[in-house]
């Protein structure tokens, strides 16, 4: 009866470890959605900041007003203002997708961690039944 019931406890630990790999592996999918989703978001970022570069470091070029008043197009004011502009305009959705990950690789390493235990529960109760099965045939032959 005993060996019964530690093997039942096997199988549910195992049916565990079972879930909780599948739900690793979920994550890590998802992990990597949010990596590729924060390198599509930096390199829109970065898109609209090469626009506002480009169209200040024209205005530098051709103006000579502008060019006469400061020494680069990252002086002129109004450069300034519209890199804060950008800043502020991604930083929000920036924030999102790396609270998202950091949300992600906790989950991961609660999970990993009862994995381990999970592990450990198993190997002891392999050695549990494997001293009772032991036990019992042993018995059996006194």
């Amino acid at each position: 009866m005993a060996i019964a019931n530690l093997h039942e406890t096997l199988l549910s630990y195992k049916l565990r470890r079972s879930a909780l790999n599948v739900e690793i592996s979920e994550l890590q999918a998802q992990k990597t959605l949010a990596l590729y989703s924060q390198a599509d978001k930096k390199a829109l970022k970065a898109a609209d900041e090469e626009e506002v570069r480009r169209y200040f470091k024209e205005l530098y070029e051709e103006d000579s007003d502008v060019h006469a008043q400061y020494k680069n197009y990252t002086e002129i004011p109004e450069f300034e203002e519209e890199m804060d502009k950008i800043a502020a305009k991604w930083s929000d959705e920036l924030a999102e997708l790396s609270a998202w990950e950091t949300q992600i690789n906790a989950q991961i390493t609660t999970d990993s961690a009862e994995l381990e235990e999970v592990n450990a529960f198993i190997e002891s109760i392999k050695s549990m039944l494997s001293t009772n099965i032991q036990d019992d045939f042993n018995y059996s032959l006194k």
